[in-house]
């Protein structure tokens, strides 16, 4: 017997925890598909932290699975309010496969630009984004 083929994919779901071990420099760990249906919740969480001003938001995608452009938007969204926030966004490690996604859409760019006050921002990606 074969069993019925889905019509849509099932996603892993999203998980998301805070580490605010370092005020200045809070930590939002991504784990799953980071996907158009689960998204928002990060999105909510990004604004939530943001809005405090901290002189760093770190992204840790390490237990990231899977992005589409609806993930990929967070992370811009990320940037630009933290931008003109005085915020730097600093990604931390990234699987291969976000580093080539973030390098072919032109993303890695955006992230390294420097602050508008003129201030260097410490590098949006780390060195275990390339392990």
């Amino acid at each position: 017997m074969v069993a019925p083929q889905r019509s849509t994919p099932e996603a892993t779901p999203l998980t998301i925890s805070v580490d605010r071990s370092d005020p200045t420099a809070p930590a939002i760990r991504v784990g799953g598909d980071l996907a158009f249906t689960t998204a928002a919740p990060l999105r909510t969480e990004v604004d939530r932290l943001l809005a405090e001003s901290p002189g760093t938001l770190v992204l840790d995608f390490q237990d990231l699975l899977f992005i589409d452009s609806t993930g990929l938007s967070v992370i811009v969204h990320a940037w630009r309010e933290g931008q003109q926030g005085g915020t730097a966004i600093q990604l931390r490690e990234t699987p291969r496969f976000l580093t080539t996604i973030l390098d072919m859409t032109g993303v890695t760019g955006l992230l390294s630009r420097p602050r508008p006050d003129g201030r260097s921002e410490r590098p949006a990606t780390d060195s275990s984004a390339f392990a």
